[in-house]
Formats: structure tokens, sequence, C-alpha cells
């Protein structure tokens, strides 16, 4: 596996996975430091960096994952089209755009930006806490989807109907109202006032 430099930079010596750190924020989203990933999500939480990015098709579903059974943090649940967190200097979009690529196989066909929200959301099943400062990308999906296995458990294209219909059914990540709800203006943009969203 290609080594990043942000990878690169964290490796450790004695063989161990390299420690993963996230782009501590303020409430205005400045840089103010750096802490180790699940450290940071431990309750009650430190203010981080995220990105949360929802794809749409030429039909204006919504692309929705479920996340694998082995993610150690909101496991099998659904959420929307991939989300996380850039690596210390590296932009939002940047990493939007990577992570999108590395857990679904896909790059967008369009990506925006589409404004902030902070927020701090509990997850009871996990004790860990999604205190962030999160960046949200729309954009558009033309190509086959190849998911990685590791990161992704199933995928579904939806319209609004078919998302209500799911939720009524299924368990979602705690985040993904709070950021669908911020990104709604962006959606509506790119989608049209026929699509329901």
């Amino acid at each position: 596996m290609p080594i990043t430099p942000a990878t690169a930079a964290n490796s450790q010596s004695n063989g161990t996975s390299p420690a993963i750190l996230l782009e501590l924020v303020d409430e205005q989203g400045h840089t103010i430091g750096t802490a180790e990933k699940l450290s940071a999500h431990r309750a009650p939480g430190r203010l981080h960096r995220a990105f949360s990015v929802f794809l749409f098709d030429e039909q204006g579903r919504l692309l929705l994952q479920r996340r694998a059974l082995n993610k150690y943090h909101s496991p099998g649940v659904w959420s929307n089209t991939c989300c996380g967190h850039p690596y210390p200097g590296e932009a939002p979009f940047a990493a939007a755009a990577r992570r999108t690529y590395e857990e679904l196989g896909v790059s967008p066909s369009l990506l925006a930006e589409a404004g902030t929200v902070r927020y701090n959301h509990p997850d009871p099943a996990s004790g860990l806490v999604e205190q962030e400062y999160n960046h949200l990308f729309v954009g558009m999906v033309q190509s086959a989807l190849r998911p990685d296995p590791e990161e992704v458990g199933e995928t579904a294209f939806v319209t609004p109907d078919e998302l209500t219909e799911l939720r009524g059914r299924a368990t979602f990540s705690a985040w993904f109202m709070t950021v669908l709800d911020a990104a709604r203006p962006a959606v509506k943009e790119l989608t049209g006032p026929s699509s329901g969203w």
C-alpha cells in the first residue's frame, strides 16, 4: 500500500498501525492542534474537523452507504454517501474526494462545497461522541461503484420517499439528519425543485 505523506509522518517504528491524527478546531473552524482519532471521539469529545459528502445520480437519487460491520464507530448503520476527517493540513475538499474514492471506488463527476455545520452527537451504542465542525459537499456520481468491503457493507440510491421508508425500518448514524438538513439548500439547488429534496 502506498504511504501518503500524512500516514508516513505518523508511522510508528514498532510495526503497529500508524496513529491517525485529526485536526482540532475552535468554534469558528480555526485549527488549534491535533489529537489521535479515537481519543478525540471519547466522551466528552474534542471539536475536530470533518466532512460529509452527498452524491446523487442523474435521476436525483441520493447515494447512501451502510457502514461495514467491522468499523469501531457506528458499525452497520446507514449514513450519507461518505464522511470522514481530513488529515491535519489537508483541505476538506481534497479529503472528501480522496475518501469517496477510497470507500466507494468512484470519483464524483461534480463536487461542490455546501457550507459547514457544527454538532455534538453522542453515540449511545459505542459511548463515543461526534463533536465535529463538518464541511459539507454535494455532487454527482455517474460511474459504477466499487465499494471497499472493509469500509462499506451496502449501498443504495434512494428518493426522498424511499429514504423516509428506510429510516422507518433501519438504523442511521447519529449525525445523518443533522448533516442532511444543513446541506439541503445546496442539495435542492443541485437536484432541482421537482426532486423533492
